[in-house]
């Protein structure tokens, strides 16, 4: 039957944003703009809100990026220590003329009157004061509003600008490298000898974040390490902050898992992971029943670079996973999966080079495997293990031991990665969590390197960019990507020619390999990713390969025509096979398992929930939405 679908899907904006969190950056929160005072930790900063003035603590994982031209809001440069000030003791005098009125449940014009007069101020005044108050439930809504200020104009004058930009020029920006307290002591004793308001400490600050990192490094004598930071040295593995050099690489995890129905044997998963050489932090993983792919890679770079919260959630884990945001450069051996087109253009967007380990440098790849090692040994002490060889098994039944699910063992392999954060690291001299807190927040003795990474907008966007990539023509009928898919976006763009070859025009669009159902459309107009769904009917949990091999099976029976009756009927019938040979063949197992990984939908970018189920009754409905597949890695060439 022939899938009629006509709901337009909602456009998704090709968002390639992050949120800068760093003292003087513009955020919003709910609706507001707010401007970063202090960073407080890894999940909150303190801001004040540019319209009102009034300070907060903001949970970083809530902030949305401002991308406004204009900053609106008479406190847009207001920071905590202005407000310590004199224009905080003037908010003291205001509360205290109000606070009489606040016992009372409605106030008589007389006794407001009487405040008028002892506080020698209009009796309107009174009153805005009092509903200010109310509004913002803070003594900073006391605040003065000065007069004369425009939308998205600085509150210091010119003259203390040009003394700031002199002094940053002069005396902070050469080989002394004085620190920020210093040059906010020479800015200040300047501008009280030219008779200038003194600026805050956080005003200075945003005014040296502005400068961009290469030339404050090189300018403060600092030119190695400007080097090392923003020229990637091929044949170095030398760091000298977070993220600037991530290994990645493959392995099998050396334990059986069993099914999620009848909790026997399906084999080993593999593992992909990334971790971040100067901290020994794991930055992200991926974890499949499928051989290691393009998407592998893909989804663990997405998972590194995304915050980690909702992972954990998802999980059922309370625990914290401090680390997101775009490393310098992504390292890896020579495989296949590691060079594809796609994920070279994908980095590259993103400004993330890609190195590869040179022949005869295993060096190069020593952070990355003594991870794995250590990760190896965790999995040996488990049930199911198959340890690094048969002579070290013996007589231990690997399939007869193995107790966890895909699910369950997933759990446990993040609660291994968040313990081996906090274990004492020999090369460190301490545990990564330790080196990676004080790289962004230092200590008594060490200044921070760096501010915290910017954290991506939307990681569904972000997600985007790194799926498998084609340009495909529009057709009245829809468009083909191994199967037909149609929705009311592509309407505007059927039959539309290449002004310069004259033949029709090619579009982009992504996918998921592991699901069939859908494909994203780039509207070239729009700058938006639109969802289209698949005709016909729809393969609860299918990959692509697996509709590929019923195609291939369908057009042999056809001789050559894509009957597509027959590719239902052969989905159906290998669905049915997969039904009566689970409880018996391993592989059979192995192929409902993955297709039952596919249909949760769970990507870096949107952790779903796997819904409860009951019983096996219902676990065999959803059975029969599954396909047996080759045993072959099915991602393998789809790059």
């Amino acid at each position: 039957m022939t899938n009629t679908m006509t709901t337009e899907v909602q456009g998704l904006k090709n968002d390639r944003s992050f949120v800068n969190i760093n003292v003087g950056e513009l955020v919003c929160h709910q609706r507001a703009v707010y401007r970063i005072t202090q960073v407080l930790d890894f999940s909150s900063i303190l801001g004040i809100n540019v319209e009102t003035g009034k300070p907060s603590v903001l949970r970083i994982a809530e902030l949305k990026p401002f991308l406004g031209n204009k900053i609106i809001g008479p406190y847009a440069d207001y920071d905590l220590e202005e407000i310590g000030a004199e224009e905080w003791a003037t908010a003291q005098k205001r509360y205290a003329v109000i606070q009489p009125l606040l016992t009372f449940e409605s106030q008589s014009k007389q006794f407001v009157e009487k405040c008028a007069r002892e506080a020698k101020v209009d009796t309107v005044t009174v009153y805005r004061w009092l509903r200010r108050y109310k509004d913002q439930g803070d003594v900073s809504a006391l605040i003065p509003m000065k007069r004369g200020w425009g939308k998205g104009r600085a509150r210091i004058s010119e003259d203390v600008e040009t003394v700031i930009k002199n002094v940053i020029d002069e005396y902070y920006l050469t080989d002394q490298r004085p620190d920020v307290a210093s040059t906010v002591f020479e800015i200040r004793k300047k501008c009280r000898a030219l008779k200038l308001v003194q600026p805050a400490v956080n005003t200075v600050q945003a005014r040296i974040n502005r400068i961009p990192e290469r030339t404050r490094l090189i300018k403060r004598g600092d030119r190695e390490l400007a080097k090392n930071k923003h020229d990637a040295r091929p044949g170095s593995l030398n760091t000298e902050y977070p993220l600037q050099i991530v290994q990645i690489d493959h392995t099998p995890i050396d334990l059986i898992i069993v099914d999620d129905v009848y909790r026997k044997p399906v084999g080993r998963p593999w593992l992909t992971v990334a971790i971040c050489v100067h901290s020994r932090m794991v930055t992200g993983y991926y974890l499949s029943l499928h051989a290691p792919s393009a998407l592998s890679v893909a989804m663990c770079v997405v998972h590194s670079i995304l915050p980690k919260e909702k992972w954990l959630a998802l999980h059922g884990i309370n625990g914290e996973w401090p680390v997101w945001g775009k490393m310098t450069s992504l390292h890896s051996d020579n495989g296949r999966d590691f060079k594809t087109a796609n994920l070279i253009r994908s980095l590259n967007a993103h400004a993330i080079s890609k190195e590869f380990r040179p022949s005869q440098e295993k060096h190069w790849g020593g952070h990355i495997e003594r991870y794995i090692n250590s990760n190896s040994r965790h999995s040996k002490r488990d049930r199911g293990a198959t340890f690094s060889n048969p002579f070290e098994r013996r007589e231990y039944d690997s399939e007869g031991e193995a107790i966890y699910t895909f699910a369950e063992f997933e759990a446990r392999l993040v609660r291994n990665i968040l313990k081996y954060h906090e274990v004492y690291h020999n090369e460190l001299d301490m545990a990564p969590i330790r080196k990676w807190n004080l790289a962004f927040f230092g200590d008594k003795e060490r200044d921070p390197l760096m501010p915290l990474p910017p954290r991506v907008a939307d990681p569904w966007a972000f997600q985007l960019d790194f799926l498998p990539a084609e340009h495909r023509v529009i057709h009245p009928y829809g468009v083909e990507w191994d199967a037909m898919y149609f929705a009311e976006a592509l309407r505007p763009w059927i039959g539309v020619t290449d002004l310069q070859t004259k033949k029709a025009r090619k579009f982009l669009f992504r996918r998921d390999p592991r699901d069939i159902n859908r494909i994203w459309f780039k509207d070239p107009s729009l700058n938006e990713y639109f969802e289209i769904p698949i005709l016909r009917r729809r393969y609860e949990g299918l990959s692509v390969a697996e509709y590929v091999d019923a195609k291939k099976k369908a057009r042999s029976e056809g001789r050559g025509a894509i009957n597509h009756e027959a590719v239902d009927r052969f989905v159906d019938e290998n669905k049915q096979q997969e039904i009566e040979a689970a409880e018996k063949t391993k592989q059979a197992r192995k192929n409902a398992q993955k297709t039952a990984n596919n249909a949760k939908q769970s990507t870096p970018a949107r952790p779903i929930a796997e819904p409860p189920t009951n019983a096996k009754t219902t676990v065999a409905q959803n059975l029969l939405e599954m396909l047996s597949e080759d045993d072959v890695d099915e991602f393998g060439d789809i790059s």
